[in-house]
């Protein structure tokens, strides 16, 4: 692993733990990467290559199975000692990321203003990626057999907005040169409505698989991109704002 000309080293790291096959959606996802992205290194982290017991909060996450959030920790872990670009294994690529890697910390938007972590960049041991495990230093993954399945979305917002963060989905920089790019660039994707919102800013999309979440709620997910599929956005917007309303 090493250092060249830019910033953010030309890594590509992303999780996959749980010893499973992974599905065709993934495989297609991780050849975009090597397509647009053929000059960086691309690792893979799993049980062999990552201690889950050293931490609590990884190794009940990993017993229960809930290898999402075991990647919440693993994802903070390797950027912080290797630097490079963390992605989710649904996340598609469009084209390189090389004039953004003279940036600290590169970072985006997601749907609701809140910021992504399925995309993360920056340089190795960055302040705000130290900040960020400390979040799960005295963690628990579960207590008196409850799940703690609060997600690293949530914890990101809370972390970013004690640095400056305005989340009104705009290009701002922030304290330790962490610079937040709108929702277009890194994750063009209204997850509410199941619909890609790409443009000629787009490096990649978040395709939100939400493979983490119950069966049912994925299954209620599908068929809501099917209706809007058949009905448009606005139609489908327009249905929510009635149903709220009583």
């Amino acid at each position: 692993m090493f250092m060249d000309k830019f910033n953010i080293p030309k890594i590509i790291h992303y999780c996959w733990f749980g010893n499973k096959e992974k599905p065709s959606k993934v495989e297609k996802c991780i050849k975009s990467w090597e397509k647009h992205l053929s000059d960086y290194q691309i690792i893979e982290w799993n049980e062999q290559n990552f201690d889950v017991h050293k931490s609590l909060y990884v190794e009940q996450a990993y017993n229960e199975k809930k290898f999402a959030f075991v990647s919440d920790v693993a994802r903070l872990k390797v950027l912080q000692q290797y630097g490079g670009i963390y992605m989710d294994t649904d996340v598609e690529v469009f084209k390189p990321f090389d004039d953004l890697l003279n940036n600290k910390c590169l970072l985006g938007f997601e749907e609701g203003n809140y910021v992504a972590t399925s995309f993360m960049a920056c340089i190795p041991f960055h302040p705000l990626i130290e900040e960020f495990i400390l979040e799960y230093k005295n963690e628990s993954f579960l207590s008196n057999g409850i799940l703690n399945m609060k997600t690293n979305v949530q914890r990101f917002a809370f972390i970013l907005q004690a640095r400056g963060l305005v989340r009104n989905g705009e290009f701002q920089v922030l304290k330790d040169e962490i610079v937040v790019y709108p929702k277009d660039y890194f994750s063009p994707y209204d997850y509410i409505n199941c619909i890609k919102d790409t443009t000629e800013n787009s490096y990649c999309i978040h395709h939100f698989h939400v493979s983490w979440m119950p069966r049912q709620i994925r299954a209620k997910k599908l068929l809501k991109r099917l209706i809007v599929t058949v009905i448009g956005r606005k139609s489908m917007n327009n249905i929510r704002e009635k149903l709220s309303a009583k």
